[in-house]
């Protein structure tokens, strides 16, 4: 296959059982099909890929002019969701070709990239893990930062300092995930363990080069 990755869906999470009885937790990824809505060369664009289009059942609106022009161009109905994957200069990829869940099997290992869930404002214990004060009796420390820096050198705040902030909402990359299950005429995907993203979240899914 020339294009070596895939957009998805993420479903849920579940648990499947080997043939040993183990149990295994799985995230279950509706993958594809896709197809190839432009090809980027290095004379024209300054790089190689290839644009991928997620085709689903509800079609897409309120497209704009330029985008349809760009779905027109390629001959394709518009597409919700593109993203961009590598490809090796010399690949045979080319507009309309479709790509689907069977580009895997059961065993290989794949890299999933999403958007994790957006928690919003958050302090620095769940933010980043501090430890905070004792939990008794008459303590006023609990759940702050602390000291964040010292009045007399260098009276500032340096760059960098762990803070109370926005937690989520990241371009996440989670790699080694193994292929469970395969199931083509569903076009699912069964990897074991969990993928960034809340459920019904768009993923990339990659194989691992």
């Amino acid at each position: 296959m020339t294009v070596n990755g895939i957009i998805g869906k993420k479903v849920g999470m579940t648990q499947v059982y080997a043939d040993d009885g183990q149990t295994i937790p799985v995230t279950v990824l509706e993958a594809g099909p896709c197809v190839i809505v432009q090809r980027k060369t290095k004379d024209r664009d300054g790089y190689v890929a290839v644009q991928l289009g997620l085709v689903e059942a509800r079609p897409a609106r309120r497209v704009t002019k330029p985008m349809k022009g760009h779905f027109d161009k390629a001959g394709l109905p518009p597409c919700r969701v593109l993203r961009e994957l590598d490809v090796a200069e010399d690949s045979e990829a080319k507009v309309g070709d479709k790509i689907s869940v069977e580009l895997f099997a059961a065993g290989d290992k794949v890299v999933v990239t999403g958007i994790s869930k957006g928690r919003g404002f958050q302090g620095v214990i769940r933010r980043h893990g501090f430890g905070g004060g004792k939990a008794t009796h008459g303590s006023m420390f609990h759940r702050a930062p602390g000291s964040i820096g010292a009045s007399a050198y260098p009276s500032r705040v340096l760059k960098g300092t762990r803070g109370a902030g926005h937690l989520g909402s990241d371009r996440v990359s989670v790699k080694n995930l193994e292929v469970v299950r395969v199931d083509a005429p569903n076009n699912l995907l069964v990897v074991r363990g969990s993928v960034p993203g809340a459920g019904g979240s768009y993923v990339v899914i990659r194989k691992k080069k």
